[in-house]
């Protein structure tokens, strides 16, 4: 606090009377300021120890200080008031408080009410919103020093115990189920969790595997009687007991699993759909609205009780108008707003070079800026089979590869011929998504469809496509739909198509789909950036079971989210719907069985499933790869790897790997070169996940199919070979995994005269120890026609070495005597259809070529100059385009499909 004295030296010079004011500009504060300073300055309240003239000083400094130093009126006066303080900046205003006595001013005298608590409003809104900020984003599971150790070990019944428990409730009363769930996808798991955690006593079976869809049928003869799939029942209703019969008779066929469902072939994205919100504020469509809201909110859930298997991901909008912008913006901001506390990330606005920076793929001509919001990423079988697993956990019996043959509604409670048996339940509940009609016959052959499948279409590309930690967004594709392009799994995928379709026994990825989305993704990508058919390393097709309420007017439009419908038999379907929000699916699904089976008496507590955690789950941190490495000797890579597939499941994996035989890893044989598959994981899902059959492993245990195509049939021979070893299978049930297995692989877009290639370059037998010793080389076999299009590399090992020979050839002595060593565009056409393999080349194809290269007007190339140094390479790039043009499979009539803009409803996110 200064004193008199140095106050008074401050303000001697201050005129008597501060510059007049109008009386209109006189706020009540500076009415009572006035009032206060004339207090003070009078003798009666002037106490002891304080002169007048003080007094006065604080009176004229009060009323300097209230006093504006120039008029914002021009009737006021014209020239700017002096300002009383010229070492203080002009317009500031500083309140000094002359504590000269107990009558001095106070400060709480000089500034209102309304204005102190303008401030006091303002500072605690802006502390408030600091720590909601600084406590935003993802919330991960706190990490102690537990997390270091394994968790405590976990065994699941086996197999052949699941089996004994559904043939008891066929042949004994107290053994009936509360609930028999078909079905073992998303859907079908999530209500196995839901209801056994509530303490019903739960079956789920599923035709094939879980997250699968269809089966083939092959011929006995190929198959070992004592290797067959085993079968079970399932039934209908008669009065209080609901009986379903099931039955398979293995002695004439084998079935052997085909993925075509809509759980292991989604676009891995958990969200709220930016596009359902775009549709409820331009169409005013509420239900569009609260499917967003029930989204948003089950996607916080989704990554909350599955951490290790789901996170968030931003994911990027480009903008390349500047009226975008605010568009954009504004939406992102609403999607925000939308989730609430609940919310990830906030979305933010990018500018044309952090986009850049952050996406350096991305084509820049035209670019404005970008905006970035977030949505949820996961594993979408292994995601599967967390909720089977965590059934299990609560109790639910489960079994894969078991179909339900027919529905008995007399009563009966069935027998067992053979490898058939009953299943008994008091409510059975129909969650075979684009199946559900199937079962809906059983019950009543008088059934009309419900569901209207369609197809979308995915391909994965290499990893170089994008960045590891941003995803893409077209929001406006030709066809009306948008297009992901997102990082997963260490590679690139894009996707979807949406075409009307018919649930088949293999549905493959149509290539005129697959070179569309390589149309759509080429036009945000740089142009120096080639997307390339042989980049596409796996492609796949997946249905997605759009359904329509039977009980609605013919007039009424596909249901948006998801439909439960009750039969007159009293058959619970549960059809439609989203990853995202099958949990809220399973809840209402369960919660509408208890009250048509009347199970109120058997629940022991309500639903958890929103605070459950998924097995995996309680021992993970994201650090915990680190024990992993240094318990085990693992490469970093494959660590990571286990932990963000299995959770703390990881350690058991580690426990069956076996040693490398090397200085470093110590464990963890590969599947394939490049990818973080081990030799573990096959027995793992052998012994505790239930797998049965190749395609179990290499498609929904480990992702390697999705992946790499080529890589998982390299990886098929191991395969196979290590679960013949768990599961004792014979050597022709081994040829028959094989051959189904490579079948199948074709569905995932494997060129069909692809071989398995091999592993290691170490010699596997004495002939090629021999040949090692003496130094010999094998013949490297040169790519069929038909390969070169599916090839990442343009080229095999020599062929520019051969190619730049024959254009040497070519150019004639005179012209290297001066020094050009060109040919002209003629020359190289005639050098291109003399060259093995290029015979079928047509003036059309190489202008196309020359053209789609850049080199169209070019009177003559320099081989030297395009082929050796760098990208400096004409001719290999004519040669390369001439071969996709040449050697592309041509789209079949079936694959002529118009495609029609999709609406919203069905563009949402993928299958």
């Amino acid at each position: 606090m200064p004193s008199i004295s140095e106050l008074t030296e401050l303000f001697s010079e201050l005129p008597e009377t501060p510059p007049p004011v109008p009386r209109k500009r006189i706020s009540f504060a500076q009415q009572k300021l006035a009032a206060a300073s004339a207090a003070s300055a009078s003798p009666s309240t002037t106490t002891a120890g304080t002169s007048s003239a003080e007094a006065s000083l604080a009176s004229r400094v009060v009323a300097w200080l209230w006093a504006p130093w120039w008029s914002t009126k021009k009737s006021d006066e014209q020239t700017r008031r002096p300002n009383p303080f010229p070492s203080l900046k002009m317009g500031s205003k500083i309140v000094v408080i002359a504590a000269v006595d107990a009558g001095t001013i106070s400060f709480f005298r000089l500034v209102s009410r309304r204005t102190l608590a303008a401030i006091g409003g303002a500072t605690a809104l802006t502390t408030a919103s600091g720590y909601y900020y600084l406590n935003s984003g993802p919330s991960y599971p706190p990490t102690t020093k537990d997390n270091r150790r394994p968790p405590p070990p976990w065994t699941p019944p086996s197999r052949e115990q699941m089996l004994d428990a559904l043939k008891a409730s066929g042949s004994n009363p107290a053994e009936e189920f509360d609930l028999l769930i078909v079905g073992g996808g998303a859907t079908g798991a999530g209500v196995a969790v839901d209801a056994a955690s509530r303490g019903l006593k739960v079956a789920l079976v599923e035709r094939d595997d879980f997250s699968s869809g269809m089966f083939l049928t092959i011929p006995r003869t190929v198959a070992d009687n004592s290797d067959g799939l085993l079968g079970c029942t399932k039934g209908g209703i008669s009065g209080d007991v609901i009986s379903y019969v099931q039955s398979i008779l293995l002695e004439a066929v084998m079935r052997i699993v085909f993925d075509v469902g809509t759980s292991s072939k989604s676009t891995k994205l958990v969200h709220g759909g930016v596009r359902y919100l775009q549709k409820a504020v331009m169409e005013l469509d509420y239900e569009q609205y609260k499917l967003v809201r029930e989204a948003l909110h089950e996607r916080k859930i989704f990554l909350q009780t599955a951490p290790y298997l789901s996170a968030m991901l931003p994911i990027m909008l480009p903008i390349y108008k500047y009226w975008q912008v605010p568009y954009y913006w504004v939406g992102c901001k609403l999607y925000d707003i939308l989730a609430g506390k609940e919310n990830m990330e906030s979305s933010y606005l990018m500018s044309r070079g952090k986009a850049l920076e952050a996406f350096p793929m991305l084509k820049q001509e035209g670019l404005v800026g970008a905006l970035v919001y977030y949505d949820g990423q996961h594993n979408d079988s292994r995601m599967n089979m967390a909720l089977i697993m965590t059934a299990v956990q609560q109790g639910a019996v489960v079994a894969n590869h078991v179909e339900v043959t027919a529905l008995d509604k007399d009563g009966v409670a069935g027998k067992i011929q053979g490898q058939e048996w009953n299943i008994r339940a008091k409510g059975v509940v129909n969650a075979t998504g684009p199946f559900s009609d199937a079962l809906l016959k059983m019950d009543n052959p008088n059934h009309t469809p419900i569901v209207q499948p369609s197809s979308g279409t995915h391909i994965t590309l290499p990893n170089y496509y994008s960045p590891r930690t941003m995803g893409l967004l077209d929001p406006a594709t030709s066809d009306g739909r948008v297009i992901f392009f997102l990082p997963w799994q260490g590679n690139t995928i894009a996707g979807t198509t949406d075409s009307p379709a018919e649930v088949t026994a293999t549905p493959l990825p149509q290539e005129e789909e697959i070179r569309w989305i390589l149309e759509e993704v080429r036009r945000y990508l740089s142009p120096d950036i080639k997307v390339r058919r042989g980049d596409v390393l796996s492609a796949w097709s997946g249905l997605r079971p759009l359904v329509r309420n039977p009980n609605a007017a013919s007039t009424e439009g596909l249901v948006r989210n998801h439909m439960i419908h009750v039969s007159d038999s009293g058959l619970l379907t549960i059809a439609g719907g989203k990853w995202t929000t099958y949990r809220a699916m399973a809840e209402e699904t369960v919660d509408k069985a208890i009250e048509v089976f009347k199970l109120q008496d058997r629940v022991k507590r309500g639903c958890v499933t929103d605070q459950l955690r998924l097995v995996g789950s309680d021992g993970w941190s994201r650090n915990m790869f680190i024990g992993l490495v240094q318990r085990y000797g693992l490469e970093t890579e494959v660590a990571k790897h286990l932990s963000e597939n299995y959770g703390d499941r990881a350690w058991t994996v580690c426990s069956l790997a076996q040693p490398t035989g090397k200085a470093w890893p110590l464990h963890g044989i590969r599947l394939a070169p490049g990818y973080p598959f081990i030799e573990a994981e096959v027995r793992y899902a052998v012994r505790h996940e239930y797998a049965q059959t190749a395609i179990d492993v290499i498609a929904r245990r480990c992702r390697l199919s999705f992946l790499n195509a080529q890589a998982a049939l390299d990886a098929l021979p191991r395969v196979v070979e290590i679960m013949s070893e768990e599961l004792h299978w014979s050597p022709a049930r081994r040829k028959t995994e094989f051959a189904a297995a490579k079948d199948f692989l074709r569905s995932m877009g494997l060129p069909p005269s692809a071989a398995p290639r091999p592993i290691s370059t170490e010699p596997k037998n004495v002939i090629e120890c021999f040949e090692s010793a003496l130094g010999m080389k094998r013949a490297v076999r040169r790519p069929v026609a038909q390969e070169i299009v599916y090839s990442r590399a343009q080229f095999a090992a020599g062929e520019v070495e051969a190619l730049h020979g024959a254009f040497e050839k070519r150019v004639s002595a005179e012209r290297k005597a001066q020094g050009l060593d060109r040919l002209e565009v003629g020359e190289v056409y005639e050098l291109v259809k003399g060259l093995p393999g290029y015979e079928e080349v047509r003036p059309k194809d190489y202008e196309y070529v020359l053209e789609e290269a850049g080199f169209k007007g070019k009177k003559d190339v320099d081989f030297d100059e395009f082929v050796e140094l760098c990208s400096k390479r004409l001719l290999c790039e004519i040669c390369a385009e001439l071969r996709e043009v040449l050697f592309a499979p041509a789209p079949t009539d079936k694959e002529k499909t118009k495609r029609l803009r999709i609406p919203v409803e069905k563009s949402g996110g993928g299958v």
